[in-house]
């Protein structure tokens, strides 16, 4: 019978402690595909998530924003390949925002769909995830979602504050550095602003889909302001509210980064309202 001494157990315990993370994240992988494939079963549909979360690196600790990158552009699109052009896409969206270039792949691949297109928004959408929401044929949103501008940035600062700036001063007091961001911002607005009009123009009029795409990308708003679901009705979205509970399921499944204590907690079953005082629920045999 092999024996061990404390030096072996010592080695042993530290290989089952670097091991611990790596067998969460596979049991996590297995439980969001039996998810996302119990969703498709239901709805006939291909499933694919965009959810970014700030995540933590295995090794040194430390929090990581994630975003719309190419990586997710490549892996998206390759999804759409993968699928028959008349079976629907189901999205579920989750992201702060990301590359401008990535979003307008991912938006302009789903735009082409013959199929059905459904992007779902359970918590928010801002910047490229919204132009990639409004390239959906159908959007659900929960009712305390939000969606977010699609103005373009430009270095550090939004393009239409650039022409704002640059506009309120005379020519010959601008340096050529500041008339070069001026110019880039002017083409970018107007890159963005095409775009959005041609993703809406399926949905919409041209001329609806004009108005919509200047106050989402002309600087109307911050960057960061929250369009909630009834300011998207107003300008004119088509957008729904009646969240299938799957994916309120998919999204326990994107835990975000833990730092020790959580900061929110609650007893997480549903609540019925409160029986009246003096009144209680009536038994079977009282009915």
């Amino acid at each position: 019978m092999p024996s061990f001494s404390l030096f072996d157990l010592f080695w042993i315990f530290i290989i089952l402690i670097s091991l611990q993370p790596l067998l969460q994240r596979h049991r996590l992988q297995m439980q969001r595909m039996r998810c996302i494939r119990q969703m498709e079963r239901e709805r006939g549909s291909r499933v694919i998530t965009l959810i970014h979360r700030q995540e933590t690196m295995s090794f040194l600790g430390f929090p990581v924003m994630r975003f719309i990158d190419m990586d997710d552009s490549e892996q998206v699109l390759r999804a759409i390949k993968m699928t028959d052009p008349q079976v629907p896409i189901d999205l579920v969206l989750h992201t702060p925002g990301g590359l401008v270039l990535a979003s307008e792949q991912i938006a302009y691949a789903l735009a082409r769909r013959p199929g059905k297109v459904t992007v779902f928004v359970p918590h928010y959408a801002m910047s490229g995830g919204t132009l990639i929401a409004l390239a959906a044929d159908e959007l659900v949103m929960d009712e305390n979602a939000v969606l977010g501008p699609v103005d373009p940035q430009v270095g550090q600062y939004p393009a239409a504050s650039i022409l704002q700036a640059v506009q309120a001063k005379d020519v010959n007091e601008l340096d050529d550095q500041t008339l070069i961001l001026a110019d880039i911002a002017r083409k970018a607005m107007q890159q963005m602003k095409r775009t959005v009009t041609e993703l809406l123009s399926e949905r919409m009029s041209p001329e609806e889909a004009e108005r919509v795409a200047t106050v989402l990308t002309s600087g109307t708003w911050t960057h960061d302001y929250p369009i909630t679901v009834s300011q998207a009705r107003e300008l004119g979205l088509n957008v729904r509210t009646d969240m299938p509970h799957e994916v309120y399921q998919l999204m326990e499944l994107y835990p975000q980064a833990g730092a020790g204590r959580p900061s929110v907690e609650y007893i997480p079953v549903p609540y019925q309202p409160p029986t009246p005082p003096g009144r209680r629920p009536l038994g079977r045999d009282q009915r």
